[in-house]
């Protein structure tokens, strides 16, 4: 796994706008988010439920579109890709940890982890390089032959996050990681972050409800009603 320790400015907001229609209403949902994150940081997201977190890290990682503002992550401003491109540029930019593992059922922890490489050009002997190193980084290749459903709920979040540092993304986006987990599990992986972030130096973006999950961030942002309620130092 690659270690970058540069302290550049690696993804940076600007009058983040979103809302939806719910039938004839206008619902404001994010208003005039600016901030930006250095390289190597871990940033935590808090705040009450429809407050906009799961939204404001759907657009960092380019999964929904902003309203208004822009969004620039390792240089690139994301607002202005076409679909196309949108879609390449998260396979190569972003890995995706979620609050209920997304692991295929059917395929094992090493084919769950190999997926995002078939989309590149690497070899056969390469992804298994890749593969293996990321499965050592969170302790499981003692698992690899094995299916999500003969895991525990921690082995499988940590396959999980195997499969989202396989690809040495630029950032990792986590909604909720330790959600689902119990406090044992969840005190596991959210010490596996920690170390992808002081040991790897890997750009972390949580969204967590839970105060002791985000005591693990080195900086913490509150949203209230879409509104950031603390700034960035």
């Amino acid at each position: 796994m690659g270690t970058d320790s540069g302290q550049g400015i690696v993804v940076s907001l600007k009058g983040v706008a979103k809302a939806y229609q719910r039938g004839s209403q206008h619902v404001a949902v994010l208003e005039d988010i600016t901030f930006d994150i250095r390289r190597g940081e871990f940033l935590a997201l808090m705040g009450p439920s429809g407050s906009g977190k799961s939204t404001l890290l759907n657009l960092i990682a380019g999964i929904d579109s902003v309203d208004a503002g822009s969004i620039t992550i390792d240089g690139v401003d994301i607002v202005g890709l076409a679909e196309s491109e949108l879609a390449d540029w998260r396979a190569d930019h972003v890995g995706f940890i979620f609050q209920f593992y997304n692991l295929i059922p059917v395929l094992t922890a090493f084919e769950n982890v190999e997926l995002p490489l078939l989309l590149t050009s690497l070899s056969r002997r390469e992804r298994r390089e890749h593969v293996t190193a990321a499965l050592s980084v969170v302790s499981l290749t003692d698992r690899m032959d094995h299916y999500p459903s003969q895991l525990s709920g921690g082995q499988q979040q940590r396959v999980a996050i195997a499969r989202a540092i396989v690809s040495d993304p630029s950032i990792l986006v986590a909604d909720e990681p330790t959600g689902d987990l119990d406090r044992v599990s969840a005190g596991e992986v959210l010490a596996l972050m920690g170390r992808l972030n002081s040991e790897f130096g890997k750009t972390i973006i949580m969204v967590t409800h839970d105060p002791r999950a985000a005591e693990k961030a080195r900086i913490v942002l509150h949203l209230e009603k879409g509104v950031l309620v603390n700034a960035l130092p």
